[in-house]
């Protein structure tokens, strides 16, 4: 064990000692998501900044093993050597994002839709624990599934079970081609077309549509990857305007990591719905996944926005607050059926018996 991780198990284990929370802290870009920690001025800040490098990559075989504080702009570079990508599209919301923060927050971008979120790229992954012990679970292969169920666990749980030290990731090659479509639609209209083409075959990895700020009329992007034949066929059967290589990352850029002027508009909610479920009509809208992941802006009543999402067979989520005195009481993540949440609270108890890993981040009150 290197200086830095056996430094990080000293921390974990008097803060244990003092019953004092720990907050886990990467790069910082996702400190606004999830719940606020109680009195978080007098948590721990445990910076995993210090544990940081690609511990082995295997382009051969598709997998790529680093430490939680290893910036997601060195892994991705390392791989676009190799004509490889991190296919779940991860969030940035900065320069200084970690591929810990990745795992921990469970955040995946708009490629997701064609390529599958990110709980389905860990194989596995290495946990510090309040003991100060280094627990390992699954594997660094794609063959090896032991413990997979458990780094799956780990997969967006915000850090509420432990440290995530260590991680190791399926990667897949760059597509041969990639192609971006844009469509001048209204949200209906733009609906509408995702749903129509649901049934066909064709590449289709992305789809998202995003409003004009002066009109009710927004672009609708589809992203297109795979064989040049099948592009091609694709673009023939879809039609709409081709973007040019340059535009389309940043359009896709601005959507992902939100730096579009549709997210500065107020406090932001993310709701999940099924596929082809209509307008929710709760204020300026925004959509991923082909629809199934709608953004919404706007000071809105926090049941009133859970009741239509239930109603749409999903969940919403107060992405991004204005001010913490706005939060819902019970926390900004859809609150757990009571079943669900006694088996968090058991989980969390076998891995945090004494609660001191982010306390509250994810569930509140837990």
């Amino acid at each position: 064990m290197d200086y830095a991780l056996s430094r990080l198990c000293e921390q974990v284990m008097t803060a244990r000692a003092n019953l004092q929370a720990i907050e886990i802290v990467g790069g910082g870009t996702k400190r606004f998501y999830g719940n606020p920690l109680p009195d978080q001025d007098k948590a721990t800040r445990l910076d995993l900044s210090a544990i940081s490098g690609i511990v082995t990559y295997e382009p051969s075989e598709l997998v790529m093993t680093a430490l939680a504080g290893t910036p997601l702009s060195e892994i991705e570079s390392a791989l676009a050597e190799q004509g490889q990508m991190l296919a779940f599209d991860p969030p940035r919301f900065g320069s200084t994002s970690t591929i810990g923060g990745v795992v921990a927050s469970g955040l995946s971008g708009p490629l997701s839709f064609g390529y599958g979120p990110l709980r389905h790229y860990v194989l596995g992954a290495h946990l510090l624990d309040a003991q100060g012990r280094i627990l390992k679970f699954g594997g660094e292969v794609m063959k090896n599934v032991a413990g997979y169920d458990v780094s799956r666990l780990l997969t967006g749980s915000l850090g509420m079970f432990g440290v995530i030290v260590q991680v190791s990731l399926k990667v897949l090659p760059l597509p041969m081609r990639d192609v971006t479509l844009m469509f001048e639609l209204t949200e209906g209209q733009a609906l509408a077309h995702c749903a129509g083409f649901r049934s066909k075959a064709m590449p289709i990895k992305a789809a998202a549509w995003m409003p004009d700020t002066e009109s009710q009329v927004g672009h609708l992007a589809i992203r297109v990857c795979g064989a040049e034949s099948a592009v091609e066929h694709a673009k023939q059967i879809l039609g709409g305007q081709e973007l040019a290589v340059d535009a389309a990352g940043q359009w896709w850029q601005s959507l992902r990591d939100q730096t579009a002027a549709f997210f500065n508009a107020g406090p932001v909610w993310r709701i999940a719905v099924r596929g082809q479920t209509p307008a929710l009509d709760l204020g300026v809208t925004a959509f991923d996944l082909a629809g199934e992941l709608r953004w919404v802006t706007g000071e809105l009543d926090a049941q009133a926005v859970r009741d239509v999402a239930v109603a749409a067979g999903g969940h919403a989520t107060l992405f991004r607050a204005t001010e913490v005195g706005n939060l819902p009481a019970d926390g900004v993540f859809q609150p757990l059926a009571p079943a669900a949440r006694s088996i968090v609270q058991r989980l969390k108890k076998e891995f945090d018996p004494k609660s001191i890993f982010n306390p509250g981040r994810l569930v509140a009150g837990i």
